[in-house]
């Protein structure tokens, strides 16, 4: 079994600290791809399949996953010859938490090192850039409207002494900027507002349980509209989400569907698996059990 791990050599982090300090433990039982610029990791996973690599393995946070997933389907027939393996080096890692990897190097390694394959759903977006179509795979979820402005104003300094609450922070900053307004369409369910969740897995943000009923298996996003995003919305929310992980039921419009399409009169941005990609228009459709990905038994 042919393992390949990609992974930034200056990324920082205590996480990212502790991995180069096993790097010569691991590098003896894997091959090892380091990046030098945003966009490597996707090239290189795609290399990777192409040299016959069985696993490829994304050592980072929910951005690393994202470039590494889209490298191996970028590659001639690389979603049927590769799988997709996680090590957790990120400030929230999402995607690791709905898989139940866990967060400790060692044991994340010995998942992966065990090659168990699970298939799951495989969501996937198209929008325009530059005045062309372009298509992007995700794992997790995506998002548009405050979601994705809040991640545009995310400090790493931020981030790193704070970690997860950071989004937070950079959400209520969010929240001083003009509201958008989406529209979005999926199926026979319509709906508006200011900020629009797609999951394709339960979790948001690491713990917050967004997406109550959204299977990695059932061939179908679930949609979560916040129809009108404010401080007086904010202030209902927060007891349910810090406590419960949940959102009120009376602030949300949940609904399923294979494709979904979103769009805004006025520029809003998109991100998936937390990561900047452009602005609305945008639609999202899923592939079944398309993507292989190594995890615990029980997944």
């Amino acid at each position: 079994m042919r393992i390949c791990v990609i992974f930034n050599p200056t990324a920082r982090g205590d996480k990212a600290r502790r991995f180069r300090r096993h790097l010569d433990e691991i590098a003896a039982q894997c091959s090892l791809k380091c990046t030098s610029a945003p966009g490597d990791a996707r090239k290189l996973a795609t290399e990777a399949v192409g040299e016959g690599f069985e696993i490829v393995v994304a050592a980072g946070g929910d951005g690393t996953v994202n470039e590494v997933l889209n490298g191996i389907s970028d590659a001639p027939e690389g979603l049927a010859k590769a799988r997709l393996g996680v090590l957790p080096l990120g400030t929230v890692n999402v995607f690791a938490r709905e898989l139940t990897i866990p967060g400790r190097l060692e044991k994340a390694w010995e998942i992966i090192r065990k090659g168990r394959e699970t298939l799951i759903d495989l969501p996937i977006v198209e929008f325009s850039a530059n005045g062309k179509l372009e298509r992007r795979y995700f794992a997790q979820l995506a998002g548009a409207g405050l979601d994705a402005r809040a991640i545009e104003l995310v400090k790493w300094q931020v981030k790193k002494a704070i970690g997860p609450l950071a989004y937070v922070m950079a959400g209520l900053h969010a929240l001083l900027g003009p509201p958008a307004n989406i529209t979005v369409t999926g199926g026979t369910c319509s709906a508006s507002g200011g900020l629009v969740l797609l999951g394709n897995g339960r979790l948001y943000g690491g713990q917050f349980r967004l997406f109550p009923k959204a299977d990695l298996r059932d061939g179908l996003l679930e949609v979560c509209v916040l129809p009108r995003v404010t401080w007086f919305t904010l202030a209902r929310c927060s007891p349910g989400l810090l406590l419960r992980g949940t959102l009120p039921a009376s602030v949300t419009q949940l609904f399923q569907t294979p494709t979904v399409a979103l769009s805004s009169p006025v520029p809003a941005p998109v991100q998936i698996d937390g990561e900047l990609i452009g602005h609305l228009p945008a639609t999202f459709s899923v592939q079944g059990s398309k993507l292989k990905v190594i995890a615990p038994a029980g997944n």
